[in-house]
């Protein structure tokens, strides 16, 4: 389909039929501008639920009534030598957390066991550091048949930057899917981290993708940027065309760089992941951390958007009971599923 006009863009209709006519070019191919990004973040909050509706009408046409539930196990914490200022895990951090080496392949399993025992397709696990080791890359490469044997699990991880070869082993012991978050616009990117750049964060996907392994990518909202750096992250990732959009909202953790930054409100975060939606129609649109803390009681509001949530605790702060998301989803009217339609 050809690009819409500025001039003549669904969103710059009148409301509330805009949303829905802006929903119906992307069904019909069109890629989001910045102009309709922008719109569509600062929405007047009279218009949330057309807003929402119409993203559901994408979300509903690629994944149905279907909930994506994940697990993610912390396979390695702390001990990061880069200086990510919203990380727990940073060096440039003081936050008291639980600080240890690579898991055991016995602690991976039990990870990947209560994933399967909670009805999740995926494992995800995530190593702190620029880069896995040696030494890592051949535990991890041992340990992902043996989840896959056992529990015939998906696999998703997240361990850095990484090389094509380094991707391409990956990719060749079992591992489906890796994530690597730009997590904001290169603009605001030298904001948050001066150890490794966006570029860095970029290049690595691009190998991962050229070793034929799904991409996971997403980012983290209320870090200080602009409205024009969230949209200009999600046109990225719609560019990318990637399978996996996790959007976490800043956690403020005591001992960060970040840790008195609070900018966000439960209808912006909407807002959010209506945008998210819509620039990558086809991807899983995973809500991330935070929700409990900037969605609060409109948690459920956000799965007309999302098709995926993360279940159980997060890398270094705690989730909300897995029963709770369970009932959360049984009342919206979807199905809790392991890894999409």
């Amino acid at each position: 389909m050809n690009k819409i006009p500025e001039t003549e863009s669904p969103a710059n209709a009148s409301c509330p039929a805009r949303w829905h006519e802006l929903a119906s070019a992307v069904l019909e191919g069109h890629r989001l501008t910045a102009a309709e990004g922008l719109a569509v973040l600062r929405a007047a909050d009279d218009e949330l639920l057309d807003l929402l509706a119409a993203a559901y009408r994408v979300r509903r046409r690629y994944f149905g009534r279907q909930v994506s539930l994940n697990f993610l196990i912390n396979a390695k914490s702390g001990l990061c030598g880069e200086d990510c200022g919203y990380c727990s895990q940073s060096r440039v951090s003081t936050a008291e957390i639980p600080r240890y080496g690579l898991v055991t392949a016995e602690q991976m399993l039990d990870g990947a066991r209560t994933a399967a025992r909670h009805g999740a397709k995926t494992h995800c696990a995530v190593i702190s550091g620029r880069s896995p080791s040696p030494a890592e890359l051949e535990a991890l490469s041992r340990t992902v048949p043996e989840i896959k044997r056992l529990y015939g699990l998906r696999v998703c991880f997240s361990v850095g930057l990484l090389s094509r070869e380094q991707a391409v082993r990956l990719r060749a012991c079992g591992v489906d899917r890796i994530n690597h978050n730009l997590n904001t616009s290169r603009r605001f990117y030298p904001r948050i981290c001066s150890t490794h750049t966006y570029q860095d964060r970029l290049d690595t996907l691009r190998a991962v993708r050229q070793a034929g392994l799904e991409i996971c990518s997403g980012g983290i909202l209320g870090m200080g940027e602009e409205d024009t750096d969230v949209v200009d992250l999600a046109l990225q990732l719609g560019e990318l065309q990637v399978e996996a959009v996790p959007i976490n909202f800043l956690e403020p953790i005591a001992g960060t760089p970040l840790a008195g930054v609070r900018r966000l409100n439960p209808r912006y975060c909407l807002k959010a992941l209506a945008l998210f939606r819509l620039a990558v129609p086809r991807g899983e649109l995973r809500i991330a951390a935070g929700r409990e803390l900037h969605l609060g009681p409109l948690q459920p509001l956000g799965l007309y958007a999302a098709n995926s949530m993360f279940v159980g605790d997060y890398l270094t702060t705690k989730n909300q009971p897995p029963e709770e998301d369970y009932r959360m989803i049984e009342a919206l009217g979807f199905t809790a599923v392991g890894d999409g339609p």
